[in-house]
């Protein structure tokens, strides 16, 4: 039997995170293949129907990704996103999924060391929790 590779979605800022994982790949830094990054103009627009309909479809682990609190090009989504992940983290267990699955971080733009090093992260610490929910699966 094959050994278990979390699929893992994660929403990551235009300006800052996605820039960083931008600059990781022109750096030549690797980072696990199984992350699947959309790209949201800011983490404040990440609705939490798109995290619970990430984790129904069988994503094993979600990251929302953004800039420094104080530094959102739109001035407060940031901060409306780490309120989101607080209610998520709630409300994930009625769902029957860890709230250890959903991580929020922030990643400025010159940050490609630091991205790397977290999807790297994120991907050991779902590849032990095991699969969210075994019953589904996601097509990567």
């Amino acid at each position: 039997m094959d050994p278990f590779e979390p699929a893992i979605i994660a929403f990551v800022c235009n300006w800052c995170t996605y820039t960083a994982a931008d600059l990781a790949g022109t750096s030549r830094l690797s980072y696990p293949k199984n992350i699947r990054l959309i790209r949201v103009m800011c983490t404040g627009m990440v609705d939490p129907q798109y995290v619970i309909k990430a984790f129904l479809e069988g994503a094993d682990g979600v990251l929302i990704s953004g800039c420094h609190p104080g530094d959102c090009h739109y001035i407060n989504g940031n901060y409306k996103a780490r309120r989101r992940v607080k209610l998520l983290k709630e409300i994930l267990p009625r769902f029957g999924i860890d709230s250890r699955r959903l991580r929020l971080t922030w990643i400025g733009a010159s940050d490609g060391i630091q991205f790397a090093g977290i999807m790297g992260d994120l991907v050991a610490q779902t590849r032990e929790l095991g699969p969210a929910l075994p019953d589904l699966k996601m097509v990567i």
